[in-house]
Formats: structure tokens, sequence, C-alpha cells
């Protein structure tokens, strides 16, 4: 018997996808025509973001569960990145009709699995499916300040610390596997997970540092981001709405480099076009973007877990590593290939 959507029909997919999802701490969650979600701060945050099969993600590379994963955490960490709580996550999802019902089943369980990891509570309290040409999922979240003031991007003031939460250049450096390997050889694929799990677990299931959003807000965060686009592009966001430099350094940058070879090719046996020289490392600790971290500043001293990167400065919006000002380049869906 055929399982695909087309088969089975929107109804009896949903009910086989939302039991799946697990619950979540909502008033009213999926079945009616909307959901219901206190707000007792009065406030409500709220973000969005899409994922695509092509421009986003590669079927051959992501398993549907880590698909549900990762669209999941990115969205959470938008949340964070304000220093509010994740309270609710409503998701449009949209797949071929030749699309195996157990894929989507796949799907929320990355989704529920991610919640329940990242923001235990939160759940999917809604949401649609339909038919398109391509697989992809449309995530909303929404969240609490909990009474706080939220982070913008837009608080920096010269003399705090810059600080970043999180891996840079992981995610990009196990992009840069992945399309070394190709997407035609799935032995070659599954091998590469194998050996190399943990750093494609950050391009393909990342675990952004959710809860520590209202950790660092807490501790005082005069401007904060998630670091989804890269630092260098990210920073210049946080610079340009706070009308300062943010001068980071380039030792630490270095170290971060390092870093990222170290786990691209630990036995150092890589051959080309695997090999991760330090100079590519720092361009993917720039500007390659998907590392979901917390960009933050702080008038004192970072909270534990955040690594000092720079300083703010007085001057006209910018990034500067060592006093030298860098371009902008990050992430761009429209002008990357």
């Amino acid at each position: 018997m055929n399982d695909d959507l087309a088969t089975v029909g929107e109804r009896a997919a949903l009910a086989r996808i939302i039991p799946r999802l697990g619950a979540a701490d909502a008033l009213l969650g999926p079945g009616d025509d909307a959901a219901l979600l206190a707000a007792p701060d009065g406030r409500v945050l709220i973000s969005t973001d899409a994922m695509v099969e092509g421009p986003d993600f590669r079927r051959a590379w992501s398993t549907p569960f880590e698909l549900g994963w990762k669209a999941t955490a990115t969205n959470l960490a938008d949340v964070a990145a304000m220093g509010g709580r994740p309270t609710g996550l409503v998701v449009s999802l949209a797949a071929p009709g030749d699309t195996p019902v157990r894929e989507l089943e796949a799907v929320a369980d990355g989704m529920a699995a991610a919640c329940s990891a990242l923001a235990p509570g939160v759940g999917v309290v809604g949401g649609d499916l339909t038919r398109a040409s391509v697989l992809s999922l449309s995530v909303t979240v929404t969240g609490s300040l909990d009474g706080r003031a939220p982070v913008l991007r837009s608080g920096a003031r010269p003399g705090d610390v810059v600080a970043y939460l999180g891996r840079l250049g992981f995610a990009a450096a196990a992009l840069r596997l992945l399309f070394a390997v190709g997407e035609e050889d799935a032995a070659a694929i599954a091998d590469l997970k194998r050996t190399r799990s943990g750093l494609l677990a950050e391009q393909l299931a990342p675990r952004p540092p959710i809860r520590d959003g209202v950790r660092a807000a807490e501790a005082g965060a005069t401007a904060m981001l998630d670091v989804s686009d890269g630092l260098v592009l990210d920073a210049s966001r946080i610079a340009a709405a706070s009308g300062a430099v943010l001068d980071l350094s380039g030792d630490v940058l270095d170290q971060l480099a390092a870093a990222v070879v170290a786990v691209s090719d630990p036995e150092g046996l890589a051959a080309p076009p695997a090999r991760l020289g330090r100079h590519e490392a720092l361009g993917l600790v720039l500007g390659g973007g998907e590392d979901h971290g917390l960009l933050a500043t702080f008038r004192g001293e970072a909270p534990e877990g955040f690594l000092p990167l720079g300083i703010v400065r007085a001057g006209a919006a910018a990034v500067r590593i060592d006093g030298l000002e860098v371009d902008p380049t990050g992430w761009d869906s429209f002008t990357a290939p």
C-alpha cells in the first residue's frame, strides 16, 4: 500500500504527524483554527524563518529528523537572541505529493526532540500542511520576555566587551565537506557522517545556546543577536544599529580558526579538496554562517561561557580586526552560489 501524501491525504497524514510533535505548555494546541498561548508579560516576541529544499538544505545530506531539528533550533535561537524565553512554534510544511508520510513523521520527531533538548515545555502548537514542488518548512516562533526589556542590536556603547557563545566556523566547515563529497555517492555521504558526525551535526542538527539568551540578558547584555549569516556580517548589524565600531581581536580569531582546522581534519590526513588551510578556516570563522551562537556586548565582564572577542569603540559604524576595517561579508541566499 502506498504511504505517500497524495494517497493518504492531508487529514490522515496530520492524524499521524500531530501526535508525534509532543505536548507543549500552551493553553490550546493543535486541533482548532488557532492556538492559544499565554502572554503574562503582556508582550510577545515573534520571529519566522523558512527552509526550502535546494538553497537551504539537501535531502541527500539531511535526514528528515535532522531537518525537523534544525528548523526548530534555528528559530528558537531568534527568541534567545532577544533575551527571551521561547513559548511556542507554528509550522507550515509544504511537500510534493509523492513524499512518504513516514518522512514527515520523522520531521515531526526531530522538531519534538529539539524542543525537548533545547527548550523544554515548548512545542508545535499549530500550522499547515500543503503541496509544493519541493519540501519546505516555514516556522514561526513566539517568546516571552518575562518582564525584562528586550536586548536589541542598538545598545552597544564604547567600552563594552564584545563576546560570543557557541561555535564559529564549524557549520561552514561541515558544509564544505558535504559539498566536497557531493550528493550522488550515498556510501561516501554515509561514511562522512560516520567519521565526522560531531562536525556535521553543527550544520545538520545544531544545538544553539537557547537558554543562555535569558542568562545574557540578566547579566546585562547591551546588544545581542543570533549569528546566522556570519560573524562579521552580523557584527556589522550591531555596529550599524548602535552607531559604533566592533573591534575584534585577531589573536582570538586565529585561535578559533585553528579549532576549525583541527576538527575538520583531526588526523591531518585529508587530501584536497577536503584539506582545510588556516587562512580558509579563518574565512569560515568570519563569514561562513549558520553558527547560531549568541554575539553580545556587555558593559562589564562577559558572563561565564562567553568568549571575549573584542571591544566596542567610538566611531562610524564598522567592524574591525585589530583596528583594521573589514568588509561585512557573509551568507546571502540570493548571491551565494
